[in-house]
């Protein structure tokens, strides 16, 4: 039509024919609708379902959805009797009602069931409805992977795997990763989140403050974050906005951060706090007033910003001072130290950077509300900042949740410092505390000791992009600034320039980085300092310093020590792996039928540490046997770790389907279990073979005994493979 609309003639039939990809999204859209409105549904629910008897035509009507930006669930199958001689499979999918209008559907009884929908389903929000206990292996979403449905639940253990990532876990773990909490954390923001009161164990030390529960906290900082967003628009809060504006910051930017402005009425929130229900003891355990002669707000004429945990809760507020006549002089006020808030691990824009520095495995550490704003403004959002105190080991632990910081890993952390002497003292004691880090620590100094507001206001956006990419390894940055102090054109003055570097380099604790920082000084004093005359002197102030650096510090020439990575979980891809993950996978699936099979297997059968792993934790569980008919079996086999590596592997083989086109039989399971043993066998039979070869034949009892173990291994593979040809 002229409108740009598409004009549906004989709707069953004509949308039947596939569409091009690349017809116009309009066009698309118009055929999606159609195709629905002939095969779809809307259930009573709201649940969107399309079906089909044709998995081929489900999976082009899910690819246009995908073109459309529609998103889908996974493609189940259900077998359909009565409709011939023999049963069929019908197809289907659900639509993320998100995703969809109102306009989508042509029919008025799918409109209306979708306008009035109770059930959505939805990427996130999730509302359970009911639970029921199956033997079910569902098929979602991965948050991690974008494309492909790798993602199963298991409804039994209420546990999940992604065969994409390898991520895996339950409900907790999903918490502890996405939003960075401790178990006992996750636990408790559950319980605060669904009404449920924890009970602890009274015979053991409970340090935790006693008072107001930590959602009644919660709810009144939300309402606090509210009072005082409304206020920037007041006649009063003249003096804030006109602030925000000389720092480049409009409205839309004030609403984004939750700028709010603090009435000089002493005891305006406190009013509001009371109205909405909250008693005075809350708002004092709160940190939101104060009480002297009587009960007064704590911030009062200051401009506010509101400090976030990491899941968006509002735990404290940070007060910038804007008027000459305020009594109290400090330029920042902070929350005081309360059940909810603790200075030492809040990091100002964790929520709104968390998602990025865990995407990027990088991370930005400036010194004020006002740079993470310009930062987040810039581009730069993984900005974060300290609350009124020096970034220290608490702060580091926080962000290491979500940097995935270990050795296996290139994560990147960058503090900003101001060039004067102030930011140099800041970056040496960065610098000394680098060990709070498997990633790679740099330094970004803007021009002119200009912070990224100052930065952001004077040369733009593009510039405070340039400050970080253009940042430097804060080792080097450390020793340029304690090295230039000396005169390099004197003798003497190179001579105590490596030796206040190497009491620098010398209090690090990761040997194997020694030598490269050597290198640096050397290159840095030059002429006739070379890099082994540096690794000397960083041994001998080692050696005076204290004594765990004297012990850490190996001695001048000796070798370094390797560093052990952490075992990584084994590459599906690797053939060499597959029949010890088949066997485990029983093991855990199916104890019930395999138990009483496994008295010849043990740990050597098992080459990959982490296979190796399993299985002892399943020895220690009672092994296979114990699992008969008990539902806990897996529960107790992960229960016995705290090796997320061990703990996603065994969710992994817990749930991971068995790729068998018939039910698993004694004979499915003995095949696996024998070409295991074979396997070990073999490997075995090369060990002996090598001893062999290195050993003198001539009288020796050495080489009678191996080669008489040779044979019987060599029978014994023998009949383990006639038992694998029976089996299969």
């Amino acid at each position: 039509r002229d409108d740009g609309n598409l004009l549906v003639h004989h709707l069953p039939r004509f949308f039947k024919d596939r569409p091009s990809l690349d017809e116009s999204v309009p066009y698309l859209h118009g055929w999606l609708a159609g195709y629905f409105a002939a095969d779809g549904c809307v259930a009573a629910d709201g649940t969107v379902i399309m079906t089909s008897a044709d998995r081929e035509d489900l999976e082009f009507f899910r690819t246009v959805c995908t073109r459309l930006g529609i998103a889908t669930y996974g493609i189940t199958s259900q077998t359909r009797l009565g409709l011939g001689s023999t049963p069929t499979e019908l197809f289907r999918i659900h639509l993320v009602n998100e995703d969809l209008e109102s306009s989508f559907f042509l029919l008025d009884a799918h409109r209306d069931r979708f306008d009035s929908a109770h059930k959505r389903f939805s990427r996130r929000g999730w509302v359970v409805e009911s639970v029921e206990v199956t033997e079910r292996v569902e098929e979602v979403f991965c948050a991690e992977v974008e494309d492909g449905h790798a993602f199963t639940l298991e409804d039994n253990i209420l546990t999940g795997n992604c065969f994409g990532c390898q991520e895996g876990g339950d409900i907790f773990t999903f918490l502890m990763k996405i939003d960075g909490l401790g178990f006992g954390e996750a636990v408790e923001r559950l319980a605060d989140k669904y009404g449920i009161q924890l009970r602890r164990d009274e015979t053991g030390h409970d340090d935790r403050p006693k008072g107001p529960q930590r959602r009644r906290l919660i709810e009144a900082h939300a309402v606090a974050s509210e009072f005082y967003a409304g206020h920037l628009g007041s006649p009063e809060a003249l003096a804030g906005r006109q602030f925000l504006a000389d720092r480049g910051f409009d409205q839309e930017s004030a609403l984004h951060f939750g700028v709010g402005f603090a009435p000089r009425d002493g005891e305006a929130l406190w009013q509001h706090l009371r109205a909405r229900g909250f008693s005075s003891e809350e708002a004092i355990a709160a940190g939101l007033v104060a009480s002297g002669r009587s009960l007064y707000d704590r911030f009062r004429g200051r401009l506010l910003w509101p400090i976030r945990d990491a899941t968006g809760d509002t735990i404290g507020f940070g007060a910038r001072r804007i008027f000459e006549d305020d009594r109290i002089e400090a330029k920042y006020l902070n929350t005081p130290e309360t059940p909810i808030y603790k200075k030492s691990n809040v990091l100002y824009g964790i929520d709104l950077a968390r998602r990025e520095i865990a995407r990027s495995s990088k991370a930005v550490i400036v010194e004020g509300y006002t740079d993470v704003m310009a930062c987040h403004l810039a581009g730069v959002t993984t900005a974060v900042a300290t609350c009124g105190t020096a970034f220290g080991d608490d702060h580091a632990r926080v962000l290491r949740r979500f940097l995935d910081d270990h050795e296996q890993l290139r994560s990147e952390v960058v503090f900003t410092f101001d060039g004067d002497e102030a930011g140099q003292k800041a970056a040496l004691r960065t610098f000394q505390g680098d060990q709070r880090f498997v990633a790679q620590t740099y330094v970004a100094v803007a021009p002119e000791g200009m912070d990224p507001c100052d930065l952001r206001m004077k040369e733009g956006d593009a510039a405070v992009r340039e400050l970080i990419a253009t940042r430097r390894p804060l080792y080097r940055f450390v020793l340029e600034n304690v090295i230039n102090r000396f005169d390099l054109d004197r003798a003497d003055g190179r001579i105590d320039a490596v030796r206040e570097a190497a009491r620098l380099v010398a209090s690090v604790r990761d040997q194997s980085k020694v030598t490269a920082f050597a290198q640096e000084i050397s290159k840095m004093v030059g002429a006739d300092i070379d890099t082994n005359q540096v690794v000397a002197e960083v041994r001998r102030a080692a050696a005076r310093g204290p004594r765990q650096q004297r012990d850490a510090a190996p001695r001048a020439g000796a070798p370094e020590q390797p560093v052990v990575p952490r075992a990584s979980m084994p590459d599906l891809r690797d053939p060499r792996f597959s029949i010890e993950r088949e066997t485990l996978k029983l093991l855990l699936q199916h104890p019930m039928a395999i138990g009483r099979m496994t008295s010849d297997l043990g740990v050597n059968d098992f080459t990959h540490p982490v296979y190796r792993g399993v299985w002892e934790l399943m020895a220690a569980a009672g092994g296979p046997a114990a699992g008969q008919a008990d539902a806990g079996w897996v529960g107790r086999v992960r229960d016995g770790t705290t090796d997320p590596t061990l703990s996603s592997a065994i969710s992994a083989l817990a749930v991971e389907p068995i790729p068998l086109g018939r039910e698993v039989d004694a004979a499915y399971l003995a095949h696996h279990l024998y070409r295991l043993q074979e396997l070990t066998t073999l490997r075995r039979i090369e060990e002996i073979k090598a001893r062999l070869e290195r050993t003198n034949p001539v009288d020796n009892a050495d080489h009678r005994r191996m080669f008489g173990e040779l044979a019987a291994l060599e029978q014994h593979r023998r009949t383990l493979r006639e038992k694998i040809v029976s089996a299969e």
